[in-house]
């Protein structure tokens, strides 16, 4: 009990009258650590050893070495990493898809980088805390704080990024939807095909907009490759998350099942497109003076205050200096 009771003494003295309970949280911390990599290995499924087995025992193409090269490191993590509620894994799927991440790992990897994050802000917070108790005597709240607020805002972190880099690519695609129907419309004029109007616009349109031409340009690999047009459409309008790129789609479609003029289609969509762009950059226009009027109101009156009211406060307070004297 002497050595616990030293122990006790020295933690106090060092980290305040809660570093013993430090001590003990910072030692639990450790020892999920040190058992965390445990707790991920992945077992390895017979059926797998068997192939590989046979994969040995037959010999592996050139084909099979290059493709074996890109196994991610974090596939034997994937039973923690990975959701495995299916509703909850295609929306983080479709949101990552709609952010720009589409490789096979990006749920695997966000997740990943949730938990490092977490983790890692969450020790710096500790130390942190060691810290500021060794230099002066903090309260538990604002010790809790310092050490839970890094863990929260980097578990956070991912999620807030994926969201603007959503946002970011979503406003991007719809800033240059009117540009890409217009080129698409010269095309399908000009005599080409809608396949060959969407590969032409793809290519023209990545210096401007490479997230849109993204999107185009998948959409015409997955028509070469034989895919339902039908179903490529949908599968585009559901990657973007745009609503004008949906009733796009929606056009395209019925276009194509009643057999209508696809050219016509999309002469009347694009200049709807046109006139709706033009009406997002006066509705932009239009809420500015609105929120200029909190920014000239804190600019432009304590200024005008001091002008007007300053110097009449200057000789009140000299008149009361004399008088006082």
């Amino acid at each position: 009990m002497g050595l616990l009771d030293t122990i006790n003494a020295k933690l106090i003295d060092l980290l305040g009258p809660f570093g013993p309970l430090m001590a003990i949280g910072m030692l639990g911390v450790l020892l999920i650590l040190l058992v965390l990599p445990a707790m991920f290995q992945k077992q390895e499924d017979p059926l797998d050893r068997l192939k590989a087995n046979s994969a040995a025992n037959m010999g592996k193409s050139p084909e099979a070495l290059r493709a074996s090269q890109g196994t991610d490191k974090l596939d034997k993590y994937s039973d923690f990493l990975e959701p495995k509620d299916v509703e909850e894994y295609t929306a983080i799927r479709l949101k990552l898809i709609q952010a720009g991440y589409r490789t096979k790992s990006a749920v695997k990897t966000y997740h990943f980088a949730q938990f490092a994050l977490g983790i890692g802000l969450l020790l710096l917070g500790v130390v942190y805390a060691i810290y500021k108790s060794s230099t002066g005597d903090p309260s538990t709240k604002s010790t809790l704080l310092s050490i839970f607020i890094p863990g929260l805002a980097g578990y956070y972190l991912p999620k807030w990024w994926v969201g603007k880099r959503q946002k970011a690519r979503q406003e991007e695609m719809i800033n240059g939807f009117p540009d890409s129907l217009d080129m698409m419309l010269v095309c399908v004029e000009a005599g080409q095909s809608l396949d060959q109007s969407i590969i032409r616009v793809s290519q023209e349109l990545k210096s401007g907009f490479p997230a849109l031409a993204e999107e185009y340009e998948t959409v015409s690999h997955e028509m070469k490759a034989g895919k339902d047009k039908t179903q490529v459409l949908r599968d585009m309008s559901e990657r973007c998350g745009v609503s004008d790129i949906a009733s796009f789609v929606t056009v395209l479609i019925q276009s194509q099942q009643f057999g209508t003029s696809i050219a016509e289609a999309l002469r009347v969509f694009s200049a709807e497109m046109r006139d709706k762009r033009v009406m997002r950059a006066e509705e932009k226009a239009n809420t500015l003076p609105t929120k200029m009027t909190l920014a000239t109101m804190m600019l432009t009156v304590p200024p005008l205050l001091i002008i007007l009211i300053g110097p009449s406060v200057h000789n009140i307070y000299v008149t009361l200096n004399q008088a006082n004297f």
